[in-house]
């Protein structure tokens, strides 16, 4: 569902629960983040996210480890830990099972590295392959990261390069290159627990994740919420090995022009971007990196830690004070 649908559909949900009947709960509708957040005791919050699809590659060990890592990744957005997950799965009638079966066992394992558990799900039938997670995760009332604790001053990292949605699309229309397609296979498997656990390390409270809507919706999203504007150097901004080109054959899926039409009104770029360029920060992207607002005291160590760790990271802007929302420099 396109963000303007599902921001309409969710409006009047929020008016059904009183806030102040429900004090444990942290983060939920009004707050609308990347996951519902309650709180159990002063150490302990508990933290509740689901996602599923439809197959965005073929091999359904890789299908089922894709859209597993992209479900927990909700709870990394949020600064937590997995404990346990329930599979939800609507298959055709008459898949063979063991195409059934390589959906599972690649989420399956993908929780099991993730140090949860899959705990039972539920099956429906379905004209198409879908399957997710629900995912339960725990993590410090005080220590949860949220879409609305960007400040100005703040330097935006982000953890994963983007191309996801275009590679994947090319592929679809026979048109990728198959080491693109491995490469862009191994980004969507890689979990983001370790890059939350080193965002942890550095007092950062801002974070997102980068899925279905796209670097500058979500992006969009954490400037709102915190009254800053998001400044973006497109330099900076990392891509797969093909996710350009494949931008300039305009292999774009159909959420890129959904998530436009939405956001694109809250980012103002520089005149000199090229077309393609800004409709691939609108592509919807499967299980992305975090995007974070890391304090400006802490930039030297985050590249210590992220260095020493072996895992990639990218200042790709900073924040300011409040101002069109999103802006994009050459």
């Amino acid at each position: 569902m396109g963000p303007e649908a599902l921001a309409q559909v969710l409006r009047p949900l929020g008016e059904i629960f009183n806030a102040r009947d429900f004090p444990d709960l942290l983060v939920g509708l009004k707050i609308s983040d990347d996951a519902a957040v309650y709180k159990i005791n002063d150490e302990t919050a508990i933290i509740n996210t689901l996602d599923f699809f439809t197959p965005v590659v073929d091999d359904p060990y890789e299908y089922g480890a894709i859209a597993a890592a992209n479900s927990m990744s909700d709870v990394y957005a949020m600064g937590g830990e997995v404990m346990l997950a329930l599979n939800i799965c609507g298959f055709p009638c008459g898949l063979e099972p063991e195409i059934l079966t390589g959906i599972l066992r690649g989420g399956a394992e993908k929780v099991l590295e993730a140090g949860g558990i899959i705990a039972g799900g539920h099956t429906v039938d379905a004209k198409e392959p879908l399957y997710g997670l629900s995912v339960l995760g725990r993590a410090h009332p005080d220590k949860i990261f949220t879409k609305a604790a960007a400040r100005p001053g703040d330097t935006l990292v982000l953890t994963k390069p983007l191309g996801t949605g275009v590679i994947t699309t090319a592929a679809k229309g026979e048109a990728a290159d198959p080491a693109h397609v491995a490469e862009a296979i191994a980004s969507m498997k890689k979990l983001n627990r370790d890059a939350s656990r080193l965002l942890q390390k550095l007092d950062v409270r801002a974070c997102t994740d980068i899925t279905g809507f796209a670097l500058l919706g979500h992006a969009s999203e954490m400037a709102e919420k915190s009254g800053v504007e998001l400044r973006f150097s497109l330099r900076a901004i990392p891509f797969l090995d093909g996710a350009k080109e494949y931008a300039n054959q305009w292999f774009f899926p159909g959420g890129a022009g959904r998530n436009r039409k939405c956001y694109e009104s809250r980012a103002e770029f520089v005149p000199d971007i090229p077309e393609e360029m800004r409709q691939l920060l609108f592509t919807p992207e499967t299980s992305g990196g975090l995007l974070a607002a890391v304090p400006p005291d802490k930039i030297a160590l985050a590249k210590t830690l992220f260095a020493e760790a072996g895992h990639p990271v990218w200042l790709v802007g900073d924040v300011g004070e409040a101002g069109c929302g999103l802006r994009i420099v050459d």
